[in-house]
């Protein structure tokens, strides 16, 4: 445990971060896996899941969630899945 008064606030600085970066990847994860269902059960909204995803990851990507070129190759894969 932290003892200095900088490190507690830094350890509660970190858990703040850490819970939302948690959100952020959960709700980015969870729009991915709506398009790749709807792209398998042939569902017509894809265009509008598929925009809702790709905002969703390059701001995990803008904030630092990701790194911006992960954030790139997962909205680059993602687009080829659902072009294929």
């Amino acid at each position: 445990m932290a003892n200095h008064k900088s490190a507690i606030k830094r350890a509660k600085q970190n858990e703040v971060k850490r819970v939302r970066n948690k959100s952020t990847r959960s709700a980015m994860k969870t729009a991915v896996k709506k398009v790749m269902t709807a792209k398998d059960e042939g569902a017509e909204n894809i265009v509008e899941l598929m925009r809702h995803a790709q905002s969703l990851i390059a701001k995990a990507g803008k904030k630092g969630v990701l790194h911006k070129n992960t954030a790139s190759r997962k909205i680059s894969r993602l687009t080829k899945y659902v072009s294929a």
